[in-house]
């Protein structure tokens, strides 16, 4: 009995260890899968398969990724997924325009729990890597016929290397293009949970690369990359000379999730010596909410000395949730000393279409 029991022990525990290595690799169809290792270098590995094949084609690996929850997959598939009202997954069509997505099978549907990886996915074309996408292991994939060529055992420091290269250098694009391809290399490597990933982001915020990238590189930091995201954004929020990349600072902090993010933004708006970065950062208090939030972006109209941040602060007044930034426009328009001031509140007012500030504005218009 013993003997039966112990078999059946083990036999259960093969097939969670099945189960579990089908189900780290992607759910793709539509494609020509083809096997092979990177256990001798993931860079060579892809080389050689590059070298081989003018493609079009797709090269694809697993790396270690924060267990979140979360949908990496088409660009349209979640506002489609929502109009659809279905239970199940979408999945995106990787050959068309804009990454189409279809829906998927109830097979397709997320994980009871967030799995602690992900998939890059790269296209190559005249043996070259032309795309770099980045797929949750909830993403059904439709190749459209493409050859796939599966790496195991990708090291992932290696694939940090291979993306960093891909972002600095890409040779032969149009700007847009260029924008658009990188930042999705960028997401790629924020998306590794290695500490590799960090050291390559802050080589990407450094002051000698195109403003664009470390903008894009600090967007990354403080929405995947923690506290240690956070306390690199906070070294170039204080440091950095170019005023334009540390407004995208400011909006990388507002996109933390870190407890500590909302107080360095408070800092900003109340401390900071430019009179940008203070509207900056004003503004994206206003995003979050909250009435901690719209009693400082009060206090900014009222003690900032400058009247552009105080116009800026009256602007985020009329972002906040809910319409409770009505009433603390009312006020402004009623009280403020400042004339060019009390005229930006009313005319938020004006555009808020809220009966509180309809019944405000007719009375200032039938004042006599």
């Amino acid at each position: 009995m013993q003997t039966t029991n112990k078999m059946a022990l083990v036999g259960l525990l093969l097939l969670v260890m099945i189960d579990s290595t089908v189900a780290q690799t992607p759910n793709v169809v539509n494609a020509k899968v083809q096997e092979t290792s990177a256990a001798g270098g993931l860079k060579p590995a892809i080389d050689a398969i590059v070298e081989k094949q003018a493609g079009p084609l797709w090269i694809a690996y697993r790396i270690p990724a924060v267990a979140r929850e979360r949908t990496l997959c088409c660009f349209d598939s979640s506002e489609r997924f929502r109009r659809a009202g279905s239970d199940c997954c979408m999945g995106c069509r990787l050959e068309s325009n804009g990454d189409g997505s279809f829906t998927g099978s109830n097979s397709d549907c997320s994980p009871p729990e967030p799995l602690p990886y992900a998939f890059i996915f790269l296209r190559v074309e005249d043996r070259q890597i032309g795309k770099v996408r980045v797929f949750s292991p909830d993403c059904p994939l439709d190749l459209a016929g493409l050859s796939l060529f599966w790496l195991d055992d990708a090291k992932p420091d290696q694939s940090v290397d291979l993306l960093f290269g891909l972002a600095v250098t890409a040779p032969g694009e149009d700007e847009s293009r260029k924008k658009s391809s990188s930042h999705q290399v960028v997401m790629a490597i924020a998306m590794h949970d290695t500490p590799a990933a960090d050291r390559a982001l802050e080589k990407m915020v450094q002051p000698a690369q195109p403003l664009a990238l470390r903008g894009n590189a600090a967007f990354w930091l403080g929405v995947e990359r923690g506290k240690t995201g956070l306390d690199l954004l906070r070294k170039y929020e204080k440091d950095d000379p170019d005023e334009a990349f540390r407004k995208k600072v400011v909006f990388a902090v507002s996109q933390s999730k870190e407890p500590e993010a909302l107080k360095d933004l408070i800092g900003m708006a109340r401390l900071d010596a430019s009179p940008r970065i203070r509207g900056e950062a004003i503004f994206w208090l206003a995003q979050i909410g909250g009435r901690k939030e719209a009693e400082l972006i009060s206090a900014a109209i009222e003690n900032d000395p400058e009247t552009e941040v105080k116009k800026k602060a009256v602007f985020a007044l009329s972002q906040l949730h809910d319409g409770q930034g009505v009433p603390l426009l009312i006020n402004v328009a009623r009280t403020n000393k400042n004339p060019a001031v009390r005229k930006q509140a009313i005319f938020w007012l004006g555009q808020s279409h809220d009966p509180r500030a309809l019944d405000f504005l007719e009375e200032i218009l039938t004042r006599k």
